[in-house]
């Protein structure tokens, strides 16, 4: 007796195929999982025992054998359990192989023989309807798996039996609905912030363009409270991104009940983080803060705090918006575009008012190092962020909040989104992204500019890609001020954002 059925493995953000073989041979009874399973896989044979037997279903006297091919392709995972309860149930003829030809499985078994949970269920079911198939899943999972598609014939089962009699039309699965995760929470406004007018702004800009950002200031000045409002001014995240988005936190199991997030993510991992935490990887690799942050914000607080290797990880994201994790048998890809906020104070010590540092500028110097030259070319906006003082907290509150500011960088993005649809370039959502040619046409600035921006190359030493994110940081200038042309203003203000005042403090 034999049989076959469909399920899927996840390699990165993407499902490959994997096909489920079960044999029931005359022989030793005995119940073999083959096809380079990890441990999970192979201890879901009592998982399969066991539920088998809360439906009134006993596994035959003969030899079992279930091989997971390819076979040189790690599985890993307890999702496998759904597809080989389902494989031994058409080789025992309890249902007919034609009624499961055109699904694939993915699933977790209780001894009860109820279906649970397992992570992934939306590349699950967009990987099975490139392979033509429907998807068979556990009953949470339906609604994220619903968003692959109308055409995509889903089956949510809660439990064991239900499937059974559903195969045997005496019972009717309906196709679960589309669900979507909507917080009643407020997000932090910018009104809340008194005084650092020129925080605000550059928090403007960045949320325009896209660009990453450094707020340097003592403690206390508002660095966090700034960050934890960029949420607020950031446009919604289209359709597409919304999937995109999606499929990273299902493969991490953070959709709560199968619903899919429609909010920009916001991550904000200690400094004590570990390689693996931060960009993904470990003994079963999953993704890390950076691939959660996708199409979102990566804030980083105690910047120098963070071990140096750690950050240089970032370093290759922040330029290709992915991570790669490279093992000796396998390479996972993991989406990573990510906006990067970044806060530190300027020495060890603090800096506050009214506090002297009694190593001088070495202390500083010193701390500042701890974020590498590389790293540190990579982020567009560098600002100073000073000490509230006693007169800014009795000012009224601001007249213009998020919902204001958050407007202006709507109609900034939108601008981009149709100068970059005019010229056909696709997976280019943002100035920050802009590179080649496209920065040639969109960021070239006019005469006077180009002059401006010369000479200022030569001062402050830009380095080429320093050079460049300049140009893209004067592009989200100008779309602020609904300008076609980049102008010797917003040369300006772009190359003040390059933090020389910073580190000529530090080293002076």
């Amino acid at each position: 007796m034999y049989s076959q059925i469909a399920t899927l493995a996840f390699v990165g953000v993407e499902a490959r195929a994997v096909e489920v073989q079960v044999r029931i041979t005359p022989g030793n009874p005995a119940f073999h999982i083959v096809g380079l399973a990890d441990k999970a896989v192979a201890e879901s044979r009592e998982r399969v025992r066991n539920a088998l037997h809360s439906v009134g279903l006993g596994l035959p006297y003969k030899h079992l054998t279930v091989n997971l091919a390819p076979a040189d392709l790690p599985k890993e995972g307890s999702h496998y359990d759904l597809a080989i309860v389902i494989g031994l149930l058409v080789a025992m003829g309890v249902i007919s192989p034609e009624a499961v030809s055109g699904y694939a499985a993915i699933g977790e078994l209780a001894l009860d023989g109820s279906i649970r949970a397992v992570p992934g269920a939306l590349p699950a079911a967009i990987g099975a309807n490139a392979l033509g198939k429907g998807l068979i899943c556990p009953e949470p999972c339906g609604p994220e798996a619903a968003w692959a598609g109308e055409n995509v014939d889903v089956l949510a089962a809660p439990h064991l039996l239900s499937l059974v009699n559903h195969f045997k039309g005496l019972l009717t699965l309906p196709r679960p609905k589309p669900s979507l995760e909507r917080s009643d929470k407020p997000l932090p406004d910018l009104k809340d912030v008194r005084g650092q007018e020129s925080a605000k702004r550059a928090l403007e800009v960045a949320a325009a363009g896209g660009h990453n950002l450094l707020m340097v200031g003592p403690p206390g000045s508002g660095k966090s409270m700034l960050a934890a409002r960029l949420p607020s001014i950031l446009p919604p995240l289209t359709p597409e991104e919304m999937l995109e988005v999606s499929m990273v936190h299902s493969l991490a199991g953070e959709l709560m009940g199968g619903k899919l997030c429609i909010d920009r993510p916001f991550r904000a991992p200690h400094h004590s983080a570990s390689m693996a935490a931060l960009v993904g990887g470990g003994s079963r690799p999953k993704p890390g803060e950076a691939s959660l942050a996708h199409l979102g914000v990566l804030f980083l607080d105690e910047l120098p705090e963070y071990q140096p290797n750690v950050l240089d990880a970032l370093r290759q994201p922040l330029e290709t918006g992915e991570i790669v994790v490279a093992r000796a048998n396998h390479r996972i890809l993991y989406p990573a575009r990510i906006q990067l906020i970044a806060a530190m104070n300027p020495c060890k010590c603090g800096g506050g008012p009214g506090m002297t540092c009694r190593r001088g500028p070495r202390c500083a110097s010193e701390y500042q190092a701890r974020v590498s030259g590389p790293m540190m070319d990579r982020v567009d906006l560098h600002i100073e962020v000073p000490a509230v003082t006693a007169a800014d907290l009795v000012l009224p509150a601001a007249t213009e909040g998020s919902r204001e500011v958050r407007t202006r960088v709507i109609a900034a993005r939108d601008r981009q989104r149709a100068r970059l649809a005019a010229k056909g370039a696709k997976g280019v959502r943002t100035n920050a992204e802009l590179t080649g040619q496209l920065l040639d046409e969109f960021a070239a600035p006019d005469a006077a500019g180009q002059t401006l921006l010369r000479q200022a190359a030569e001062t402050m030493k830009l380095s080429a890609r320093g050079y460049h994110r300049v140009l893209r940081v004067a592009r989200t200038l100008a779309d602020l001020d609904a300008c076609d042309d980049v102008g010797r203003l917003h040369i300006a203000e772009a190359l003040s954002y390059r933090g020389e005042a910073l580190r000529e403090r530090s080293v002076a």
